[in-house]
């Protein structure tokens, strides 16, 4: 009888906002990491192979090194900064740092690296205008240093198509990421909405059992008001006013009612006319599932007729969505059920491990928010979860007389699906 947990994969509670921030934490922490590896690697590289490439003192080679490799380090916190500072390092050696004889590479390698993981961070985060520019500026930049046997104008489209290859793959990525991000957000928001839906027809349906409870008594104090001065002898003129009096109250308040608790009816479904399920029934419940084939035992201590009418409903509905979650999700389990009519009344619905895999339910998974709902807008409390040997349990108190029923309903007094 799991009533299959719901799900937590909102962000509703500071703990899972928390917990989520923590995984990205560690996520970013890790890529962190290896892009400092990276370019530490790129900077070992660079520095002890400046000299085969370009003519410069060994006191300036690290800071030559350090401009090839280091703006790596701004892939993710600002791979735009961290590019332009590339690309402009790589103009100005390419201008104004002399060649090795027979070196015909204006820059390093380790600079040309360090510019495609940039254009690459670049096109993955910036907005699409700057993407374009850093792609033009890029292709540009090699396509006028870096020449080749091709000449001048191979390089001129040869770069730019290079280039557009990648930023094309970086913008395919981009877009699964975001369509992934999308559809999470829109599974979550479509699972807040079936949670809502639920308890919005668990409302209903509790305002509709009010409605026909409270409807019946005031409607018998109204026929009986009305009668009494045909029914009793000797009344008085006085008598019979008073009585008026008070059938007039009494269908004022029984109006009043039926408008307050109408606000919640959210189905358009007229009032029931037939009876409600009482204490009483809640036997009946039980022969009626042991004829269905679900393995029952059960245990009354107390008077069930001690129970007032709005009591006796929630227990019979809590009793009786506690069997169905027991026939869905534990088939064949043995389930127990022990009601104690004391100074209040406590059920505990009880079922043992199942060795038969249980039916695909749908969605559902807010049964227990019901059984919750039900013993709040009697006033009273709902526990469940599973037990130590695999097992499932149901335990509710619930007060005699549902003083706090009408209130608690009135209020929209409907616990979040735990």
């Amino acid at each position: 009888m799991t009533d299959q947990t719901v799900a937590t994969t909102d962000l509703s509670t500071p703990a899972a906002r928390r917990r989520a921030w923590l995984r990205q934490l560690n996520g970013r922490m890790w890529f962190d990491l290896f892009t400092v590896f990276s370019a530490l690697v790129l900077f070992t590289v660079a520095w002890p192979t400046l000299h085969l490439t370009h003519d410069v003192p060994g006191a300036v080679e690290p800071f030559l090194a350090a401009l090839a490799a280091f703006p790596v380090l701004l892939v993710r916190i600002n791979p735009s900064l961290g590019w332009a500072i590339s690309a402009g390092s790589a103009l100005v050696i390419a201008l104004a740092i002399p060649h090795q004889p027979g070196n015909d590479i204006p820059f390093q390698v380790v600079h040309i690296i360090a510019l495609h993981v940039l254009l690459f961070a670049v096109a993955l985060r910036a907005s699409v205008p700057m993407i374009a520019v850093v792609w033009g500026a890029t292709s540009l930049l090699l396509g006028t240093t870096m020449a080749g046997d091709g000449g001048f104008a191979e390089s001129l489209w040869a770069w730019p198509v290079s280039f557009g290859a990648i930023v094309l793959f970086a913008l395919l990525i981009r877009w699964l990421v975001q369509s992934r991000k999308l559809l999470t957000q829109q599974e979550e928001a479509n699972e807040l909405e079936r949670a809502r839906r639920a308890i919005l027809e668990e409302k209903a349906r509790i305002a509709r059992d009010l409605h026909d409870v409270v409807a019946h008594h005031m409607s018998l104090v109204v026929v009986q008001a009305q009668t009494a001065p045909y029914r009793v002898e000797g009344v008085t003129p006085a008598a019979r006013e008073e009585f008026e009096s008070i059938g007039a109250t009494a269908r004022e308040a029984l109006n009043e009612i039926r408008g307050m608790l109408g606000v919640l009816r959210s189905d358009g479904q007229l009032p029931e006319h037939a009876p409600q399920p009482t204490a009483a029934d809640v036997e009946a419940l039980f022969i009626g599932a042991s004829r269905a084939g679900v393995t029952i035992d059960w245990n009354i201590d107390g008077l069930l007729s001690a129970v007032s009418d709005a009591t006796g409903l929630a227990l019979y509905r809590i009793v009786q969505e506690s069997l169905s979650n027991a026939s869905r999700h534990a088939p064949g389990a043995p389930v127990h059920v022990q009601i104690t009519v004391a100074a209040d009344v406590e059920i505990v619905v009880t079922n043992d491990p199942s060795a038969t895999p249980a039916r695909p339910v749908g969605n559902g998974g807010h049964g227990i928010t019901g059984m919750r709902a039900r013993a709040l807008a009697a006033s009273g409390e709902l526990t469940a979860g599973p037990r130590a040997d695999g097992g499932f349990e149901v335990r509710a108190r619930l007060p005699l007389v549902a003083g706090g029923a009408l209130g608690a309903v009135e209020l929209g007094g409907i616990p979040a699906a735990g």
